[in-house]
């Protein structure tokens, strides 16, 4: 049976923002897999200091997310990737003549990821790059002689004013004239004492832009839809199951479990996080594209790419599993026995971080710098701590992202494309998925080979018997203490005794 969505593909040209970025690459490799008689993809690379954008194309066909086309004798497909030299931060997304003309006359599709991730930006840069780099891209889509459909890659956070959201754009939370007036004006010192005025209830400067920036989309009056991902996690399937190149959200705390040093994680175990895979997204964006094009390009539609409302995620469900997957995929270059532990606040987690994240930290970077390494575990801990206080929202907040609309694509597809391009994950199973999760983190973010997993395990043995010998130690020195201050006129304060109980028994 013919794919429809591969159809449409077929002879296009695609421009494509944010290319090198986690859900960029994996749709480069999506869109080169499954159309192969696509015409080109265009990417936007912003040359970098000693590195040429032709050189930073050889670099992206290095990533390891395209090895499946490797090993499947399809090198043959990277000749389609034209990089093109711009940055989204730049008027005229820093095109030359030449260049912006070229994509005039060729390109199709447009599909605009690139933004800045970061909550600390400040809203300058976050207003520069996610609400007038969206701009520049729909006054580019706006002259695309024969443009069939932007897809914008906005965010479902943009709406985290709100506990219960649909899919469509709501009332812009500040005049953009005003904001533009306003960060143009003031310098950044005063700028910056002004925004949580300009804010209001948005947790920080990214939500607040990439809200704004669906209205640049709104009122571009072009083919276009609205993509709104939640928080985005390694592959469900393709390329592989786990593939990932984010150390964002349960990556990067598996990542840092994996290894020993991170022991603790705050969550509310009971409440539903919204984690999407990022085929899913990649996907969503896909077949966003194709659906503009096949309704007639009129309306814009928004897709909320999410998993609350349809396949909800909880830590309670695999709380007594992720240690488990920890010590079955374990790594060579672990520091510490992996012991993963979900406390319920920031601040417990503050509490026992003293204990089993400064302390060892310290110990181990004392370690390192003596015998000439690179100490990192005090700054990285330092860096976690003082992200808490803007995290805390989205740590302890429970959002239900309705998707009705994006389960009406996915079954408007034609069958063969339920499968190439799949977007219902009602049959994701949490604990399969947190398993290979696990494995693509050590493979892909630690960079260690299925092949040297008996060596690791092995490794893994000597640190237990260490693990058990210091838990023992602590308790004999608990229970020493408890002892002697029990003999002492501090018992009746009633507090001592169970405050150091806590503070030991945090430290195991």
């Amino acid at each position: 049976m013919a794919s429809n969505v591969v159809n449409f593909y077929n002879g296009k040209t695609v421009f494509i923002t944010g290319g090198t970025g986690f859900v960029g690459t994996t749709l480069i490799e999506k869109l080169l897999r499954t159309v192969p008689d696509i015409k080109k993809i265009y990417l936007l690379l912003r040359p970098k200091k000693g590195k040429e954008i032709q050189d930073r194309l050889v670099e992206l066909q290095k990533n390891p997310v395209f090895d499946r086309l490797k090993e499947e004798n399809k090198t043959d497909l990277f000749k389609k990737l034209s990089p093109v030299a711009g940055d989204v931060g730049e008027e005229n997304l820093g095109l030359s003549g030449a260049d912006r003309l070229t994509l005039v006359e060729e390109v199709n599709i447009v599909i605009h990821s690139a933004a800045s991730l970061d909550f600390e930006a400040n809203l300058k840069t976050a207003t520069n790059i996610n609400l007038l780099g969206t701009r520049r891209v729909v006054q580019l889509c706006q002259e695309i002689r024969e443009l069939k459909a932007l897809v914008h890659v906005s965010s479902a956070y943009v709406n985290s004013v709100l506990n219960d959201v649909e899919e469509y754009v709501y009332a812009a939370p500040y005049d953009v004239n005003e904001l533009l007036k306003i960060v143009e004006k003031l310098d950044d010192s005063t700028l910056e004492a002004e925004t949580p005025n300009i804010l209001k209830d948005h947790a920080n400067s990214y939500t607040f832009t990439k809200h704004l920036a669906e209205h640049e989309v709104k009122n571009g009056r072009i083919p276009a839809a609205i993509v709104r991902p939640s928080m985005i996690t390694g592959a469900w399937k393709e390329p592989v199951p786990g593939w990932t190149m984010s150390k964002n959200g349960p990556q990067g705390f598996l990542m840092g479990a994996s290894r020993g040093v991170v022991r603790r994680l705050p969550v509310a175990k009971n409440i539903v996080y919204d984690y999407i895979p990022v085929d899913i997204v990649v996907n969503s964006l896909i077949t966003a594209a194709y659906a503009v094009d096949r309704d007639g390009g009129k309306e814009l539609q928004v897709y909320h790419c999410t998993s609350s409302t349809h396949n909800p995620f909880r830590w309670s469900s695999i709380e007594g599993k992720i240690n488990s997957y920890l010590r079955k995929y374990p790594l060579r270059s672990a520091v510490w026995y992996p012991h993963l532990k979900l406390v319920s606040s920031i601040f417990l987690f503050r509490i026992s971080a003293f204990f089993v994240h400064f302390i060892p930290a310290y110990i181990l970077d004392t370690i390192t710098k003596l015998t000439g390494g690179r100490p990192i575990l005090v700054r990285l801990h330092t860096n976690v701590n003082n992200s808490l206080d803007r995290l805390a929202k989205f740590i302890f907040t429970e959002w239900m992202f309705n998707n009705p609309r994006t389960l009406a694509l996915h079954n408007s597809l034609s069958e063969e494309d339920k499968k190439l391009f799949n977007l219902d994950i009602k049959s994701l199973v949490w604990e399969d998925y947190f398993n290979n999760l696990t494995q693509g983190v050590r493979t892909y973010l630690s960079k260690e080979s299925p092949k040297t997993l008996a060596k690791a395990r092995s490794k893994q043995n000597i640190l237990y018997i260490a693990h058990v010998t210091m838990q023992a130690g602590i308790l004999l020195l608990a229970w020493w203490l408890v002892k002697v201050i029990s003999a002492s006129t501090w018992l009746k304060t009633g507090m001592v005794v169970p405050i150091l109980t806590y503070m030991f028994l945090s430290s195991l």
